[in-house]
C-alpha cells in the first residue's frame, strides 16, 4: 500500500514505524514541512503504561525513548500569597525527554525500516493531495488538511480563555511543580517538569485580566522574560526562564480544543484521507497526554490496516475504536481547562485543600481519596509512599527487561500487548 503521511511528528512517524512493523511491503512517505532540527516546544511528559505499550510494540524505538528520558518523583504544589503560603504534594512519579530527542529517535528509526522520511517539504494546496492509497494527516492542530475538509470531518473547535506560554528554564527539577504566585493583578502559575539534564520545561498560564493587569499583553514574549522570572524566583531558585527552542521563539497562545465527527474522509475512494494526533484531537496540556495519545493512534491505525483486509473497513475500525476512547479522555480535557481557567474560586483555600480540588478537578473520586490525599502531607507517610513507588518502578522496569532509570537518571527502563487508554 502506498501511504503519505503529513506531518513528522509523534502521530505520523510511529505509526509509519508501526505500519512497516506489520507490513514491510508498504511504501511510506513522511512529509515534514520543518528541518529535521526545528520542533515547537521543550520537554513531553509520559508514564509507566505508555511506556509498556511502546516495549511490546516496538522494542527497538522504545529503549532507545527510554535511554533519552529522565524521571521525576512526586508532584509539589506551591502557592505564595492570597495568606495561605506552603507546599502540598501528590505521590507517583512519571518520565519526560526532550520533544526534538523523541522526534530524532522516531526519525531514525522508521528510516531504518525503509520509511521516506522528508524534512523542509512542504504540501503547496492541502487540497491537493498527492497520489497515495491512504493520506494520513498527522499534521498538527492547525492542520491544513482537516481545514480544507473541516465539514467532511465535523471539526468543532473552543477556544480557551487564559493565555499561556511554553518556555524553558535551566533550573532541574526532580519533581513535577505547579507553583502560584499572587501578584498585584491576580494570580499566576506554571507547571514545570524536568526535560533533559539541565534544562526543565516550564508553562506560564494565567487570565486575561492578570495577564492585562501586568502589562504582557502588550510586550514581546521576550520581553516579558524577566518580568516573570522576578514573580517566580522563589520557585526557580535564581535560575533563568528561557524564551527560544532552537531558534523559534516562545509565543503567548491560548488553548484550542478540537474534536472531529469523524476521523476519516472517504469521500475520494482513491485517496482517503485520515486524522492521527492533534489533527484529530486535542487535549489539555494541564493533562500531559498528547504525545501518548499520537503515538497510541499511530499504533491503533496500523494496527486496523494489518487486521482488515478491506481498506474501508479497517479506517472505519480505526475511527470508531479511537473516538469511543477518546470521548472521555477528552472531557476530562475539558473539565481541566475549564478549572483553571476559574482558578480564583480555588485558591484563597489553604494549600492543601486547594491541591486537593486541583487533584479532583476532573470528576468524581473514591471516598478514600480525600484521607490519602491527607496522608501524604505526613512526611514519613510520603517517605513509605516514595519507597513504595520505587519498588513498583524498579519491578516494571525489569519486568520490561530494561535497566531501571535512577532520579534525573542516565538511562531508563527498557510488554504486555498495547492497551489503549
Amino acid at each position: 500500500m502506498r501511504i503519505v503521511c503529513v506531518g513528522g511528528g509523534p502521530a505520523g512517524l510511529y505509526f509509519s514505524i508501526s505500519a512497516k512493523l506489520r507490513d514491510a511491503g508498504h511504501e511510506i512517505t513522511v512529509i515534514e514541512r520543518d528541518p529535521p532540527e526545528a520542533t515547537y516546544g521543550w520537554g513531553v511528559v509520559y508514564w509507566d503504561d505508555l511506556l509498556d505499550i511502546l516495549h511490546a510494540n516496538d522494542p527497538e524505538s522504545a529503549r532507545a525513548i527510554s535511554a533519552g528520558s529522565v524521571l521525576w518523583q512526586a508532584q509539589e504544589i506551591q502557592v505564595h500569597g492570597g495568606g495561605h503560603d506552603g507546599t502540598a504534594y501528590f505521590g507517583g512519579y512519571g518520565y519526560s525527554m526532550g520533544r526534538a530527542a523523541l522526534l530524532e529517535i522516531l526519525a531514525r528509526r522508521a528510516r531504518s525500516l525503509g520509511v521516506d522520511v522528508r524534512h523542509g517539504e512542504r504540501l503547496a494546496d492541502p487540497a491537493d493531495l498527492p497520489e497515495a492509497d491512504l493520506i494520513l494527516a498527522a499534521d498538527g492542530a492547525g492542520s491544513r488538511i482537516r481545514q480544507s475538509r473541516a465539514e467532511r470531518f465535523g471539526t468543532k473547535t473552543e477556544t480557551g480563555r487564559n493565555p499561556y506560554i511554553w518556555l524553558g528554564t535551566d533550573r532541574q527539577f526532580d519533581s513535577f511543580v505547579f507553583c502560584f504566585e499572587k501578584t498585584g493583578a491576580g494570580w499566576i502559575w506554571f507547571h514545570a517538569y524536568p526535560s533533559i539534564r539541565g534544562i526543565s520545561t516550564c508553562i506560564v498560564e494565567c487570565s486575561p485580566e492578570t495577564w492585562q493587569g501586568l502589562g504582557l499583553d502588550s510586550m514581546e514574549p521576550e520581553e516579558a522574560v524577566p518580568l516573570l522570572e522576578k514573580i517566580f524566583h522563589r520557585a526557580l531558585d535564581g535560575h533563568s526562564l528561557i524564551s527560544r527552542s532552537r531558534g523559534a521563539p516562545a509565543l503567548w497562545q491560548r488553548f484550542t480544543h478540537l474534536r472531529n465527527e469523524t476521523w476519516v474522509d472517504g469521500t475520494e475512494p482513491r485517496r482517503p484521507v485520515v486524522l492521527a494526533g492533534d489533527a484529530a484531537h486535542t487535549t489539555h496540556f494541564t493533562l500531559g497526554s498528547g504525545t501518548r495519545l499520537a503515538m497510541i493512534d499511530g499504533i491503533v491505525l496500523a494496527h486496523s490496516l494489518a487486521h482488515h483486509a478491506d481498506l474501508r473497513a479497517a479506517l472505519r475500525a480505526y475511527d470508531e475504536h479511537r473516538r469511543a476512547e477518546l470521548h472521555p479522555v477528552q472531557a476530562g480535557a475539558r473539565s481541566s481547562m475549564a478549572w483553571f481557567e476559574r482558578l480564583d474560586d480555588y485558591l484563597e483555600r489553604d494549600p492543601v485543600s486547594f491541591a486537593y480540588a486541583m487533584a479532583v478537578r476532573t470528576g468524581r473520586q473514591s471516598p478514600w481519596r480525600y484521607q490519602a490525599h491527607l496522608a501524604n502531607q505526613i512526611p514519613a507517610l510520603r517517605k513509605a509512599r516514595l519507597a513504595y513507588d520505587t519498588g513498583r518502578r524498579w519491578y516494571r522496569d525489569r519486568r520490561r527487561g530494561g535497566t531501571p532509570l535512577p532520579l534525573l537518571g542516565r538511562s531508563l527502563p527498557s510488554g504486555a500487548p498495547p492497551k489503549t487508554p
